[in-house]
């Protein structure tokens, strides 16, 4: 099943006693988004709020906080229609008369695909130039977060020059009632569009989509190449060409969206925005970036404004990503015929860290691979690439870790890279956008077994050691305040002489409780370059060779950004309320401290 638009799938979920309205008055500031943390940390269901203070419109949040739900939004059609491509790229080359016959059925899905003109759409029922952003209900979701920021806004933008587009999720500070952020960060096709028109002195035209068909909100995260237009995407997911009213400003909308915020973008305009808590699950700061100027708003009568909530995992961005990651793999060796199997981890906010599969026909061709994805669109921003040739399950972090240790020789296999950039978010490198790459490979037939249990006495200063997988140790440290050194004087301790792998963290227990509390807890708090140690490093051929143990410092830094945590009155509030949101409704509350954490 496919869905026009939103309250379509709104209903659907309702039918499915996977949608509660919530009829309590709710304050927009800090305590919806408390709400829906609470929910999503027990798997529980949408939330349809119909009185939120200061606003007339009703708000919808987690759309896709279950992965039952995220595949419903996406349906079975685009996965089977992805593998039939895949399936016809291998067998229709050369091309026969009965083999083009025998994928009629493809040619008749691709008709489908597009967009399609329309007279007339509810989109514009409503259109106000007085309007403003203060009357929406957007959330401001954490205590330190620099204002309210619309979180799934669909930024649609187009080239200066040619033919083509760019459908984005950038989330969106409201400095007024009719001044936004926005927040283009490196590599986004918005922003790319934007430097163009700026280099010109030229405004940009945008237009801001919020609700609509919800295979157009995935296909505005999909991780597309650059001049792969999302609308195709997203036409595909749907089953249907989307429809287009044109006449309303610079850009055809989409005609079943909730909203439509038409304006512009000028040049050579910056405003500071931020603080955010972002989907790292900490803070992202204060940084200036573009501002959109708002000239109208188009509206359905009765519109529902969606909305999202990041932070610690895991969130209801990490269904959709995930669910994206398994609807474009069958297409990953296409693009990249050398790479077999490729993941990223949403745990570690995906750029941080994903592991790859790769064929090995000649020596080292597993770092060609590398290269191959590291230069590919968003997956460029990956800070750390596990690499193998060898059959493993990816999506099992702990099992392709050791997979990697028992093959691995750090001293010809561990690669960093320096003077990079990286992405926006991560806040590990020596300043915003830059930092650096790690590359380890594990090829081969396993080298070593494995130890799986600690036995020798602890190091001074330590004050627990953990086993998280077979030749992998926690070991919780001196803080960095204490000993800035730690990680340099135990990678040359014997006691941690047999172990491939051993990271310094502040908490040992919380990270080695889960593979998904190690992802977090580890990449996203260590950069390649600043952050990897061993007892002893040569220059071999200018190749920096590690001598194992392989020491990874993932203590927190002191400029660290702050971990997210609600403030105790509104998780007090939120508390006490909770029968009041749900009178006739089994609602779990969850820990949203801990999110999905053990």
């Amino acid at each position: 099943m496919s869905f026009p638009d939103l309250r379509t799938f709104v209903d659907r979920l309702r039918r499915d006693d996977d949608l509660v309205t919530v009829e309590a008055p709710v304050d927009p500031y800090l305590e919806v988004a408390e709400i829906h943390r609470r929910v999503i940390a027990a798997g529980g269901p949408a939330l349809l709020f119909t009185s939120v203070a200061g606003s007339d419109f009703r708000l919808v949040t987690n759309l896709f906080g279950t992965a039952r739900r995220a595949e419903l939004a996406f349906g079975e059609r685009p996965m089977r229609l992805v593998r039939r491509l895949v399936d016809l790229a291998e067998t229709l080359l050369p091309p026969t008369l009965g083999g083009l016959w025998g994928a009629r059925d493809v040619g008749l899905e691709l008709l489908k695909v597009g967009t399609r003109r329309v007279a007339r759409g509810p989109v514009v029922e409503h259109v106000s130039t007085s309007l403003g952003l203060d009357r929406l209900p957007v959330l401001t979701c954490w205590p330190e977060d620099g204002g309210p920021f619309i979180t799934l806004p669909l930024v649609y933008t187009t080239h200066p020059d040619r033919r083509g587009h760019n459908l984005g999720m950038y989330r969106m500070q409201v400095h007024g009632p009719r001044t936004t952020g926005m927040h283009w960060q490196i590599g986004k096709g918005g922003g790319f569009h934007y430097a163009i028109a700026e280099a010109r002195g030229q405004r940009l035209p945008a237009t801001v989509f919020l609700g609509g068909p919800p295979a157009l909100m995935l296909a505005a995260v999909a991780p597309l190449p650059e001049n792969v237009p999302e609308l195709l995407l997203a036409s595909l997911i749907a089953g249907e060409r989307l429809p287009q009213l044109h006449g309303h400003g610079a850009h055809p909308l989409i005609a079943t969206a909730e909203f439509a915020l038409i304006g512009d973008v000028p040049p050579h305009v910056r405003r500071p925005e931020g603080p955010f808590g972002d989907h790292y699950g900490y803070y992202s700061l204060r940084h200036d970036y573009p501002i959109f100027d708002l000239q109208r708003i188009a509206h359905r009568g009765g519109a529902i404004f969606p909305a999202t909530v990041v932070g610690k995992p895991r969130q209801e961005d990490f269904y959709v990503g995930d669910l994206l990651q398994e609807l474009l793999s069958p297409l990953v060796p296409m693009v990249m015929p050398a790479v077999e199997k490729l993941w990223s981890y949403g745990e570690t906010g995906y750029h941080s860290l994903a592991a790859a599969v790769v064929k090995q026909r000649y020596t080292r061709e597993a770092m060609a691979s590398a290269f191959r994805i590291l230069g590919e669109g968003q997956l460029s921003l990956t800070k750390f690439l596990l690499v193998t040739d060898r059959h493993v399950d990816v999506r099992d972090f702990r099992a392709t870790l050791e997979h990697v240790l028992a093959r691995t020789n750090p001293e010809t296999d561990l690669y960093v890279f320096s003077n990079l950039s990286m992405d926006t978010l991560d806040y590990t490198g020596p300043t915003v956008n830059e930092g650096s790459k790690g590359v380890w490979l594990g090829l081969g037939d396993a080298v070593r077994p494995l130890p799986r249990a600690f036995t020798g006495a602890a190091p001074a200063g330590v004050t627990d050691v953990r086993v998280f997988c077979g030749g992998c140790l926690v070991v919780g440290a001196p803080s960095v305040a204490a000993e800035p050194h730690a990680a340099a004087r135990l990678a040359g301790d014997p006691a941690f002489r047999e172990w491939p792998l051993v990271v310094l963290t502040d908490e040992p227990a919380r990270a080695a409780a889960s593979p998904m509390n190690f992802l977090w807890t580890t990449f996203t708090r260590f950069e390649p370059a600043a952050d990897i140690h061993a007892p002893d490093r040569r220059i071999v051929r200018n190749h920096i060779a590690y001598r194992a143990p392989i020491v990874i410092d993932a203590r927190l830094k002191p400029d660290f950004p702050k971990e997210l945590m609600c403030r105790e009155d509104i998780a007090q509030g939120v508390t006490r309320r909770w029968k009041e949101y749900f009178p006739s409704a089994r609602v779990e509350m969850g820990d949203a401290e801990r999110a999905h954490l053990d």
